[in-house]
This record gives C-alpha cells, structure tokens and sequence, in this order.
C-alpha cells in the first residue's frame, strides 16, 4: 500500500504557531474588503497582543516582528501607528516595515525610516530590535561596514549573543553584502568560539560556510555538487563538530528560529557526507524545511524529502 506524501511547512514564521494564526488572520486579502471590517476591535489590536505577550524575550521578539513586517498587509502597521503614535511596539513595527520598503522608494524614504528607527530606539530603550531594523537598513541602502558595526553593537549591548543581530551582521559581511570571504569567516569564527555553551551562535561559522558556497555558486554559475569540495575541508568538520557539540548536543532551549538553524546543520551533514548525524536533526526539524540553504540545489523540496525519508523512515 502507497503511503501518502508528508506535505512540507515552509513558511517564514518557521514553528511559531501563534505567528502564523496572526498572518493567516490578517492576510493580506482582506485588504480587498475593508481590512478589519465589522470587528469590535482595531485589525492591529492582535499583533499588539502578541508582542506584548512576547514580552523581553528578545530574540523572538525579533522573528516575530521581522516576519510581521514582511508578511502583514502595510495597512496594519500604519493604522496602528496613526491610532496609538507613543506605542513603542507600534513603532518598532513600524520601523521594519519602513526599513524593508525605503532603500526601493529613494533616499528621502530611507531618511524617514532611520528617523522612525531612532524614534522606536528611544521609546523602547532596552529593545535592540530597532537597532536589528537600522541595520537592515543600512544594508540595503548599501552603508560601509564601518558605520554598521556600531548600530550592531548597540543591539548585542542590550541583548548579548543575540542569534540575530549575528546574523545580520554575518550577512553586512558576505561577500554578497558588503564584506569580504576573510572578514565573513573570521567573524563567525570569533564568534563562535566566544559564545557561551549551547547559543546558537555555535552554529555561525557552518551559516558563513553555506554563504561562501551561495556567493561562489553565484559567481560561477556551478550547482552546489560542484562546490561540495567546501564541505571536505578540515576547518569545515571541525565547524560542524562545533555546532553538534556547543549547540545542538548541549540541551538548550529552543531558540524562535531554530528550525532555520536545524535546516542550515541538516543541510551541512548531508554536504559533508555524514548521515548519520543528519538523522536526529532532521527529527527535530520535522516538516519545517526552510527554503535556504536547500535553494543551493538543483531540487530543493525533493532533496529535503530525500534525506528526511531516507534517515528517519518517513517518520512523521
């Protein structure tokens, strides 16, 4: 008897299921219709709701308002800043959403969005997710490293080892942003190293290596089996063994964006050619694959299935 086919959950909000009410809630559809209408209550009113239960665990308050920002209609945020202009997390909002449309819409649009980052900054002063939407900002607009780096620093002040702000800054660095291959990999490198035991910063140094081979890939127009010699180096088993040993080993807490973390750790053991070790991550991923690092081959979807079939039975 044929067994049907597990569907796949590849989605931005990753496993946050109270994310996901909210955008299916608040599609952007409804647009059509007069968002909000025939409601007791203002269409922002449950995104204020969530993040207000999101409380100071930053590091999901930053997934969360990033994947709001790019995935609710603009309607929402506007309205909820026009109806409550002193709310810091209206403003934070707010400033994601402007940070991720300014660059496109010329440089008085990217004025106005540092302004409303600087102006959530202040009302929220011991969040660094404005600073996490400054730097998104800066780097689409194309701003030296240089000038980053202490918008980066003013986030990881208030929450060190912010998997994040990490992140972000690895991105400033790629040689697809506005870094280079040595900058990048010593970063991540540095900081890895640093980081305490079972942070998902752990994981950093495996991320900057799939992003030398994305940048590479790019350049040369090879598929990623003709790059799988990255993934034979000494320097990369010695990351992956840093990440399985620091982070994924370690019992830690699930971070918001784990599943992104599990994909990327997932992905590298099947490029390093260790299977065996890919087994428990993909248990732990379950359905969620994300769509990169897996874009960097010729079949993403089919690959994911593959392997997730392959080293877990078709577990569900």
């Amino acid at each position: 008897m044929l067994r049907r086919r597990t569907s796949l959950l590849i989605r931005p909000e990753l496993d946050d299921d109270p994310l996901h009410r909210i955008l299916r809630d608040l599609r952007p559809t409804q647009q059509l219709h007069g968002l909000g209408a025939g409601r007791t209550s203002p269409a922002w009113d449950p995104v204020a709701e969530l993040l207000h239960a999101t409380g100071r665990d930053w590091d999901r308050r930053a997934h969360r308002v990033s994947v709001l920002a790019r995935g609710l209609p603009a309607v929402v945020s506007e309205r909820w800043a026009a109806d409550r202009p002193d709310d810091g997390d209206a403003l934070v909002l707010r400033a994601f959403v402007q940070s991720a449309r300014a660059p496109a819409e010329g440089h008085a649009a990217v004025r106005q969005a540092e302004q409303t980052c600087l102006s959530a900054a202040a009302a929220c002063p011991e969040d660094p997710t404005p600073w996490l939407a400054l730097l998104s900002l800066m780097h689409a607009a194309a701003v030296p490293v240089r000038e980053a780096v202490p918008v980066w620093t003013q986030a990881v002040n208030r929450a060190p080892w912010h998997r994040t702000a990490y992140h972000l800054l690895l991105r400033y660095l790629s040689p697809r942003g506005h870094g280079t291959v040595p900058d990048m990999m010593d970063f991540a490198w540095q900081a890895a190293f640093q980081a305490p035991h079972g942070s998902p910063i752990a994981l950093l140094p495996v991320a900057a290596r799939v992003e030398l081979v994305a940048h590479r890939q790019g350049r040369t127009g090879r598929d990623a089996l003709g790059t799988s010699g990255h993934w034979n180096e000494p320097r990369a088993a010695r990351e992956i063994d840093t990440a399985l040993s620091r982070w994924f080993h370690a019992g830690a807490a699930p971070h918001a964006e784990a599943v992104a973390d599990l994909n990327v750790l997932a992905f590298a053991l099947i490029r390093a050619h260790r299977p065996s070790e890919a087994g428990p991550v993909f248990q732990r991923v379950g359905r969620h694959m994300t769509r990169h690092p897996w874009d960097l081959l010729p079949e993403p979807e089919r690959a994911f299935r593959y392997w997730r079939e392959q080293l877990n039975g078709r577990r569900r």
